[in-house]
């Protein structure tokens, strides 16, 4: 049976009514044919500085876990050996 409600709750949230160029799972355009190395460049910065800010917001929510994280880190270079 169709859904007659014109603005369903689902594809408000998920974005995937087509308005806009993203979609539910992630900011991936639909696919056009072969990626240039321009655009896979453009995607792997956008996708880099989100990981970023995904780690300095959970270090900053979780102080702790980010301290305990960077002393292992730094034990690690100090037994590193080349």
């Amino acid at each position: 049976m169709p859904d007659t409600q014109p603005n369903n709750s689902s594809t408000a949230r998920d974005g995937s009514d087509g308005s806009s160029g993203r979609t539910g799972t992630g900011a991936y355009e639909p696919y056009e044919g072969p990626e240039t190395t321009a655009q896979r460049r453009a995607r792997r910065a956008q996708f880099l500085r989100d990981l970023n800010e995904a780690r300095e917001l959970r270090d900053r929510v979780q102080p702790r876990r980010a301290r305990a994280a960077r002393m292992r880190q730094q034990m690690r270079m100090r037994t590193f050996r080349w």
